[in-house]
């Protein structure tokens, strides 16, 4: 998998990034159980105000966010739905390009901090999340938002609360 990290649409200071070890092997994980092992996916890490013009640009929407995602690809439907408890994995083309994720690290501290676990799990979870809607996967209505949920516990190992933008 190719990974392309960005920090910001300003600059961010390096001693700001997070050690991205587990987001990059939880995406590594979901991408592989997909069938897309080889496709690259770009990460930009920004703040707050930085996202909050991206969600106002891309989805009219006046305020920040946590992630934002942009597919390069269409999905008749999300690709793990049930292969995983079957064992049958999806074929993707090699070196695909799945498509664009932002992240605000503002926002991801905020929300670690109401879950209670380091920022790193915060963000290894928006990369789920991300990747997730990349793959076509949708939190629209409850049983999309619970299906996302599902795959982010079992990838996480962990609960999820839900929280609030």
């Amino acid at each position: 998998m190719d990974w392309t990290f960005a920090a910001s649409l300003r600059t961010l200071p390096a001693t700001a990034l997070p050690d991205l070890t587990r987001a990059e092997a939880v995406a590594e994980i979901l991408l592989a159980e997909a069938g897309h092992a080889d496709a690259e996916v770009s990460v930009l890490l920004t703040d707050d105000p930085g996202i909050h013009a991206l969600n106002k640009q891309w989805r009219g929407y006046d305020k920040p966010t946590d992630v934002l995602s942009w597919p390069q690809m269409e999905f008749a439907s999300p690709p793990l739905s049930l292969r995983r408890e079957r064992g049958v994995g999806g074929e993707g083309e090699a070196g695909a390009t799945l498509g664009d994720v932002a992240i605000s690290l503002d926002t991801a501290k905020r929300q670690a901090a109401f879950r209670g676990w380091a920022v790193e799990e915060e963000i290894a979870l928006l990369v789920i999340h991300g990747i997730l809607h990349l793959l076509g996967y949708e939190d629209e209505t409850e049983a999309g938002a619970e299906t996302m949920r599902i795959v982010e516990r079992r990838l996480l190992g962990k609960p999820l609360e839900k929280v609030g933008d």
